[in-house]
């Protein structure tokens, strides 16, 4: 049983269970905290926001501080993953609301902090006689997804920062950290509070849509792309829909990584990637392409990140799945047992084929580690090196390869739906690997071990978070 938030009923997301929402009582919702946004929001000078928000993520990565303690234990009862996973996945995010960084973006995507203040313009456009003023939209909804709460905060940080008033509909089973993150935003400055609103209802009731698209000029939504296609045909046409829909992430590990200096560092470092998140996010590596010509095989590398992720369990205990995600993965895993077993029959070799335990036999074309009497963790060698995506929730693929070149030629089906690519290479190599991964299409390449923490500059999807919900001005002078 998730225990009880007792925090104070701000939001509407804060109303008892029984609490019945009509489409007037969120439609008034909109119009409050619109008024609110224009009474005081609005004229906020950027840099103040800006700290802010830079000092309430200074409070979330304190141990003592009493909503990151509330979000540990009643985000993880409600979420399903474990503390230390969440509390590893809130302090990288936290970790970047710093106020370099939140200048940064708002000087990469826009070009100069004081743009969201007043007309203004960087020294180049200056010398051409132009400024110019970006403004959010007066009211700015998010349709919420429920794999991540990072994603949620990043739209609210976003939000803020455009002086946006904002309706989040947040998903069913993640609604407690986003509104732990607004109760603390709150607490520092109360008007901020008024500017914000917060709802959850069950899908199908398209009339509280419709009620909230009503208000609003512009709409953000993350989810699977049948949700993307049901909400643009809801959303009225001069609605602005920034969307971002399901995407798929692997890793490429280079044949110079693979020695035996460094090859478990790596290993080390995947799983990492595979434990972020319990590998819910569109950034997760679902298979790590190897490129099989190192010191250490392909092969060999499965068996190092497969210790990697033991290791990880212990300290970092991927917490409680559901019946039927657990299900998937024993069924998942008795798959490859099987085919593991057919290739050690075509040897002549005698086998055992042991349900959802342990197994591994030698240079069988497919091998499987996995976690003893738990689903927690699964490593699949396979030397079928055709993307295959993962089942989730620390269940990876390695496969051997010749070269990025045919890593990509294998991934080829999912290349319009990739997101990232985590790559471990030699800093010489990296950038030809990179210009292969550009020119496939690929939007993101890091380091492998950061695949889940990208920068609060990284352009989602391969666009600019900041311009995507701003409106211009230009002034000529």
């Amino acid at each position: 049983m998730t225990p009880a938030l007792n925090l104070p009923q701000l939001f509407l997301a804060d109303l008892p269970p029984e609490a019945v929402l009509t489409p007037t009582l969120v439609r008034d919702a909109c119009i409050a905290v619109k008024r609110n946004r224009a009474t005081w929001l609005l004229h906020r000078r950027t840099q103040e926001l800006i700290e802010l928000l830079a000092y309430a993520a200074e409070r979330w990565q304190q141990p003592e501080f009493a909503f990151r303690r509330l979000a540990l234990q009643v985000g993880a009862a409600e979420t399903g993953y474990g503390a230390a996973t969440l509390a590893r996945g809130l302090d990288s995010f936290f970790r970047l609301l710093t106020v370099d960084h939140l200048q940064a973006l708002i000087v990469q995507d826009l070009g100069e902090v004081r743009r969201l203040d007043e007309f203004s313009a960087p020294a180049g456009e200056l010398r051409h006689g132009r400024l110019a003023l970006a403004q959010g939209p007066e009211l700015l909804v998010h349709l919420a997804a429920g794999n991540l709460p990072n994603s949620t905060l990043m739209s609210l940080v976003l939000g803020l920062l455009t002086k946006s008033a904002q309706f989040v509909k947040l998903a069913s089973r993640a609604t407690v950290i986003p509104r732990l993150f607004a109760h603390s935003l709150t607490e520092l400055e109360p008007k901020l509070g008024g500017c914000l609103e917060f709802a959850v209802w069950p899908g199908g009731q398209t009339e509280l849509e419709a009620a909230v698209f009503g208000e609003t000029t512009c709409v953000t939504v993350q989810g699977s792309d049948e949700t993307i296609a049901s909400v643009r045909a809801r959303v009225p046409a001069p609605v602005r829909l920034v969307a971002h829909g399901n995407r798929l992430s692997f890793g490429f590990i280079s044949g110079d990584m693979l020695s035996s200096y460094s090859v478990r560092k790596v290993a080390e470092r995947a799983a990492a990637d595979v434990t972020a998140w319990n590998q819910l996010g569109c950034l997760s590596p679902h298979v790590f392409y190897v490129e099989d010509r190192g010191a250490v095989s392909a092969e060999g590398f499965a068996e190092l990140l497969a210790a990697a992720l033991a290791e990880r369990e212990a300290v970092e205990p991927r917490g409680e799945v559901s019946v039927a995600e657990s299900a998937r993965i024993a069924d998942r895993r008795y798959l490859h047992e099987l085919r593991s077993a057919r290739h050690l029959l075509a040897r002549g070799e005698a086998v055992t084929v042991p349900r959802g335990v342990f197994f591994e036999p030698p240079s069988a074309g497919t091998r499987l580690w996995a976690s003893e009497n738990s689903t927690a963790w699964t490593v699949v060698y396979e030397e079928d090196a055709r993307f295959q995506a993962s089942c989730l929730n620390r269940f990876v693929y390695v496969k051997p390869v010749r070269d990025l070149a045919e890593a990509l030629r294998l991934a080829d089906p999912i290349r319009d739906a990739v997101s990232t690519v985590g790559v471990a290479a030699l800093e010489s190599r990296l950038p030809e690997l990179a210009r292969q991964l550009a020119a496939w299409g690929v939007p993101r390449v890091c380091p492998v071990g950061r695949m889940q923490e990208p920068p609060l500059t990284w352009r989602h999807d391969g666009r600019p978070a900041l311009s995507e919900l701003v409106t211009w001005t230009d002034l000529e002078l």
